[in-house]
C-alpha cells in the first residue's frame, strides 16, 4: 500500500488527504495547530505537529516522512504581516529530512503568480517572469526541489483557489473602483484540485509542471458582476477608465498528459 505524506492539511490539504483515503492510500498530514492533531486523528490521518521556519524544522520530519514514497508540500507563502518569513529558506530547510528518507516523488503545489501579468497567452513553456515577492520566492522554490537529484519533483501551478466556502467575490462585494474590469479570470475550483493531484499521482507523472487553472475566462467585471448577483451580495463597481491588464493561463497539458476532464470548468 502506497503512503503519501502531506505538508499542510489546511483548506486543500486535509480535503486532499482525506480523498486520498478512499483512494486506497496510507495518508500521513501535517499541521501547525495541536487543536487539530485531533481533526486530523478522527480522520484517519496519522497526524504530525510540523513548523518550518527560515531556521529550522520544527516536530518530527523524520517519523512524518518514514515509509512514504510520495510528499505533497501545500505550504503556501506568508509574507504579509509582522511573522513574515523567507519562503525558501523554510523549505530548503526540510530538504534534507526528505533526501535521507524514503520519498521518492515531490509534488510542489506553487501558483501562476509566477507569470507576470503581460496581457498574453500563458503556458508551461512560458518563462515566469514574476512581479511580486510572493511569485519570487515560489519560483525559486520550484528550482530548489527541481534541481535535487535524490527524488523527482512535479510542479503543480494553481490558479486562484474556490471553494464551496472560498470566493474571491466576498471581499470585492460593494467595493468601488475596482481595476481590470476586462481582465480575464484564473481560477480553479478545489474539486479540481484534488482531482488534478491524485490524477498526477495514479498517473506517475513527476519530474513535470503543470498550470491548474479552469479552461472558462471570463472578464472580471462580468464574473464577478454576476457571481454576487447569484449569492444576493452587494454589486462590485469597477473603473473603467484605466486600461485592464491580465494573463489568460491555459492548461492544455493537463488534458493531453493527463487525460484530466474539468470536474469544474465554467465555475
Amino acid at each position: 500500500m502506497i503512503k503519501i505524506s502531506i505538508l499542510g492539511c489546511g483548506w486543500l490539504g486535509l480535503p486532499l488527504a482525506k480523498a486520498a483515503l478512499k483512494k486506497g492510500f496510507l495518508v500521513s498530514g501535517s499541521t501547525t495547530s495541536t487543536d487539530k492533531l485531533a481533526v486530523l486523528d478522527k480522520a484517519a490521518i496519522a497526524p504530525f505537529l510540523i513548523t518550518l521556519s527560515e531556521n529550522k524544522t520544527s516536530g518530527n520530519p523524520t517519523d512524518f516522512l518514514e515509509n512514504a514514497t510520495i510528499l505533497i508540500i501545500d505550504v503556501p507563502p506568508k509574507l504579509r504581516g509582522p511573522e513574515q518569513e523567507n519562503y525558501v529558506s523554510k523549505i530548503r530547510n526540510i530538504v534534507p529530512f526528505i533526501e535521507k528518507s524514503s520519498i521518492e516523488n515531490v509534488l510542489f503545489i506553487s501558483s501562476t503568480s509566477v507569470y507576470n501579468d503581460d496581457e498574453s497567452f500563458v503556458t508551461e513553456e512560458t518563462i515566469p517572469k514574476p512581479d511580486t515577492e510572493s511569485g519570487k520566492q515560489l519560483l525559486e522554490t520550484e528550482q530548489l526541489l527541481q534541481n535535487n537529484s535524490h527524488f523527482k519533483t512535479t510542479v503543480l501551478r494553481f490558479g486562484g483557489l474556490i471553494g464551496e466556502d472560498r470566493h474571491p467575490v466576498k471581499f470585492l462585494a460593494g467595493r468601488e473602483n475596482l481595476d481590470n474590469p476586462n481582465a480575464p479570470i484564473n481560477l480553479i475550483h478545489q474539486e479540481d484540485c484534488i482531482g488534478i493531484i491524485l490524477k498526477i499521482i495514479a498517473n506517475n507523472a513527476w519530474d513535470e509542471t503543470f498550470n491548474a487553472v479552469a479552461p472558462a475566462h471570463p472578464a472580471r467585471e462580468l464574473y464577478y458582476t454576476q457571481k454576487a448577483r447569484d449569492l444576493n451580495l452587494a454589486l462590485p463597481k469597477f473603473n473603467s477608465e484605466r486600461n485592464s491588464v491580465g494573463k489568460i493561463i491555459l492548461s492544455a497539458r493537463l488534458e493531453t498528459v493527463l487525460k484530466y476532464i474539468f470536474a469544474k470548468p465554467n465555475l
